[in-house]
């Protein structure tokens, strides 16, 4: 039996000797290897943190100690240690183990995580939920160096350091956040981890004030004073302990005798403490330390090789990432935008091909909104290109920024919709409805890749703020277009007349909605298939002769259904003042959905064109009453 087999608690885990801790180590990577090349994952940035996980817990008194991770996907270890190994296979599969802390699962996720920078927020609060009740327990918050360039974590930062908070927080220094990290704090960071001269300085000179005899407190605070003034003489600037932390480090993070030393003695301090760890993101197994960036989120792959199991189909990300290159080979206007994305977003062959028209800020969203919003009053045409759950977090720099002022704008919004395993924090649903309300804004969803090119160059010409959302992975596979066209604005594509229904689809819906057609003829019912395109401006006349004409209407979007596309058609059906119109919509009710496949997904919640057939088809009463717009 391994040593991994006898740890299902942190309990076990600190009755292991040292030499115990590093063969756990070993084992622990071997397994996060092996199940992760089978379910995909975050695999570097949990092999980076495996002997840093295993010190948190064995330093730290778990669960009445409290351990916060920050964005979270580099839990894998934390969950296999906290009882959670032999379900550690159906990671991030449906019904499984999600690859993110969750309150619900285990009473070791003390809070719940997906969106980076919110950790020393999280931790602050709960440190002084602590000090209200009375209690004494510790507090940790894990957050990387990436996330540390968010405006939250900075706030949070200087507020803990004002108040005297009695919180920890580990730094979690690996050089990255999901591509290579950005900005001034990076630097900062880079030339503490590299600069051996301010730790030989700092001791020395500390040694030598406490040998001195008794001396009085006049001469104590001149020494002191001098003290700091060689701190500032070897390191530019002494960031965190002007803020207020005690700073321990930099520690080697993969060596554990070093790591349970510093995280004693920080356990041990009063005050806000910053323990400063260096790791190597991938470390241990050789293709993720060569290529962190590939296997940050990686799907299934093979071991020996470090080949990833792939789609042969373009995948939407790359259909963007070529057009929004060829496009500005033609516009030399077209600035690109990303927060720490380049990679996931497709914008590497942009970033290589015109780096001074490229701005990775880092993870900092609501900076990337409004850095667009002045490039566009400066006569630019900035592409924010964003994942959609990430872009809420800039929800009132797109209303007061951009949209207040109709600035030309383009969102470009990757992973919309269901994005599968990574699940409740990661799922796009929400920004059709997010969107859709805000005056100015312009929003389009394609139904296939070819469809993205042509949105995307109608979006960068609109003289106005533009949203354009598309899903992960895959395309459809259709033939592409050589040259992007400019869209006919706010007019909707009839793919399909019929006499008895009407299906408005919204972006990959078109597909089901198409099938389900097919599937009704065989039945003798004629569904029309329009795709709609523009979820704002609605093509009403179109959208409106279709529901006159059928009087049933079946609306098909992935995305929540509050507020969303099947709300914005009600609404223009109820101020038409059409009466006995069926309405039936199609999408995700009032719930955060899980983690699981996509396609397990859509089966549950109806997206499918089995599921369209049977809403066209199960009986209901029609509305008869007539409703007038007041």
């Amino acid at each position: 039996m391994g040593v991994l087999e006898r740890v299902n608690s942190p309990e076990d885990l600190r009755s292991l000797s040292q030499a115990k801790l590093e063969t756990l180590a070993l084992e622990i990577r071997n397994l996060l290897i092996e199940t992760v090349a089978k379910t995909g994952g975050h695999l570097a940035p949990n092999l980076g943190v495996v002997e840093l996980t295993i010190a948190l817990h064995r330093v730290f008194n778990t669960p009445k100690d409290k351990l916060i991770w920050d964005v979270g996907h580099q839990c894998y270890i934390h969950k296999i240690i906290t009882g959670r190994r032999e379900s550690f296979e159906t990671l991030r599969r449906f019904g499984g183990i999600s690859g993110f802390p969750s309150r619900d699962e285990s009473i070791y996720d003390v809070f719940g995580t997906g969106h980076a920078s919110t950790s020393i927020s999280a931790a602050l609060g709960l440190a002084k939920a602590r000090d209200l009740n009375q209690d004494n327990h510790a507090v940790a918050a894990v957050i990387g160096d990436g996330a540390l360039t968010g405006g939250m974590a900075l706030e949070a930062l200087n507020y803990a350091g004002h108040i005297k908070a009695n919180i920890i927080v580990v730094l979690n220094d690996n050089e990255m956040s999901i591509a290579k990290n950005v900005g001034a704090l990076s630097g900062y960071l880079t030339r503490l981890r590299t600069d051996p001269m301010y730790h030989r300085s700092r001791e020395e000179f500390e040694g030598l004030i406490q040998k001195i005899p008794a001396i009085g407190p006049k001469m104590f605070r001149i020494l002191d004073r001098l003290k700091d003034s060689v701190k500032y003489l070897v390191v530019p600037g002494m960031f965190f302990e002007e803020l207020g932390y005690t700073y321990l480090g930099p520690v080697n993070g993969h060596n554990i005798t070093a790591l349970l030393n510093t995280l004693g003695k920080a356990k041990s301090l009063k005050g806000p403490v910053l323990v400063h760890v260096v790791t190597k993101k991938g470390m241990g197994y050789p293709p993720a330390e060569k290529d962190p960036d590939l296997f940050h989120g990686v799907g299934p792959f093979e071991i020996k090789s470090g080949r990833v199991v792939g789609s042969p189909r373009i995948s939407y990300m790359e259909v963007f990432g070529k057009t929004i290159v060829k496009l500005a080979e033609e516009d030399p206007r077209i600035i690109a935008i990303t927060a720490a994305m380049t990679t996931g977003t497709g914008l590497r062959s942009f970033a290589e091909r015109f780096p001074h028209r490229f701005f990775d800020v880092g993870i900092a969203e609501q900076h990337a909104v409004t850095l667009a919003a002045g490039l566009a009053v400066g006569g630019w045409r900035p592409v924010v290109a964003v994942y959609s759950t990430f872009l809420q977090r800039a929800y009132d720099q797109i209303i007061h920024d951009v949209s207040l002022q109709r600035l030309p704008v383009v969102f470009a919004l990757d992973r919309s919709g269901l994005v599968g395993e990574d699940g409740v924090t990661h799922q796009g649903l929400f920004d059709l409805a997010y969107l859709r309300s805000i005056p100015n804004m312009t929003l389009m969803a394609p139904q296939d890749e070819n469809e993205l090119q042509h949105m995307l160059k109608t979006a960068i010409a609109y003289n106005g703020p533009c949203a354009v959302r598309y899903p992960r992975g895959a395309g459809t596979g259709c033939e592409l277009d050589k040259e992007p066209q400019i869209l006919p604005y706010g007019q909707a594509l009839v793919l399909r007349d019929g006499k008895d229904v009407s299906l408005f689809a919204v972006g990959n819906m078109v597909g089901p909605a198409l099938e389900a057609a097919e599937l009704l003829s065989r039945q003798g019912i004629e569904a029309a298939v329009v795709n709609v395109r523009f979820i704002k401006p609605l093509d009403e006349k179109l959208l409106l002769h279709f529901a006159k004409n059928t009087q049933k209407v079946v609306t098909i979007e992935e995305g929540i259904l509050a507020g969303g596309f099947g709300s914005a058609v009600g609404e223009l059906l109820l101020d038409s003042g059409l009466t006995g119109v069926e309405l039936v919509r199609k999408g995700i009710g009032d719930i955060f959905v899980e983690h699981g496949a996509p396609d397990v997904l859509r089966e549950k919640f109806g997206l499918t064109a089995v599921e369209i057939v049977k809403a066209v088809t199960r009986p209901r009463r029609r509305l008869k009453v007539a409703f007038k717009k007041t």
